[in-house]
């Protein structure tokens, strides 16, 4: 096998890792981690957890997912990763608008504070990313991952939840995609250092609050 060869299966190790991990399934991820500790939300009835779980799949993945065919066709985006600045806005805009949806909607039913104050997180926090690239290319990859991270931590705290193993492979997962961004050369390394911590520092801040 020579250079050449494996630098193609390096890379297409990393596109996998890039859509694996995508920020519209991070939240996802982290709503799973939410609903299906026993230590945190196991009192919960399984119905209310599997509407909640299908609202932000619906209306948080599937949605914004089903719009990129038609941004293609517009030419509003230029290719299915969007790696162009520029070309971010509206999609980041879109999927900003879903999250105020959909925190609207779980902020009407009496749901547990944290979580309430999880939706918030992605709310704003999809809100910043869109606001900062309005001016710099921020890894949104980077964000969502460190928010994954700050959120099990803050989870094993406030409720003392053996989420040892969950945080571990979290951090592991973020260097695996902060390392797959910088192989693709969809950022620099300040990009997704910086995005990393955004989401951190982001989520901790908000969800510390409730």
């Amino acid at each position: 096998m020579n250079d050449n060869e494996n630098i193609n299966i390096l890379n297409r190790i990393a596109k996998i890792v890039s859509a694996v991990f995508h920020p519209l399934f991070i939240p996802v991820y982290g709503l799973a981690v939410i609903l299906f500790s026993p230590d945190i939300m196991g009192y919960y009835p399984n119905e209310v957890k599997k509407l909640l779980f299908l609202l932000v799949l619906i209306n948080n993945v599937l949605v914004p997912l089903s719009l990129l065919p038609f941004f293609r066709y517009r030419n509003i985006i230029s290719s299915w990763s969007i790696e162009e600045r520029s070309e971010r806005i509206i999609p980041l805009s879109i999927t900003t608008i879903l999250y105020a949806v959909t925190s609207f909607i779980i902020f009407r039913y009496p749901i547990p504070a944290f979580l309430k104050a999880f939706f918030l997180s992605a709310f704003l926090l999809s809100l910043s990313a869109t606001v900062i690239s309005l001016w710099w290319k921020i890894s949104i990859h980077s964000i969502g991952t460190g928010a994954l991270i700050a959120l099990i931590l803050l989870l094993s705290l406030k409720f003392e939840s053996s989420l040892d193993g969950v945080l571990i492979l979290a951090v592991f997962v973020a260097g695996v995609v902060l390392t797959s961004r910088l192989k693709l050369n969809s950022h620099n390394p300040r990009q997704v250092w910086y995005g990393l911590l955004a989401g951190y520092m982001g989520l901790w801040l908000i969800m510390s609050i409730f």
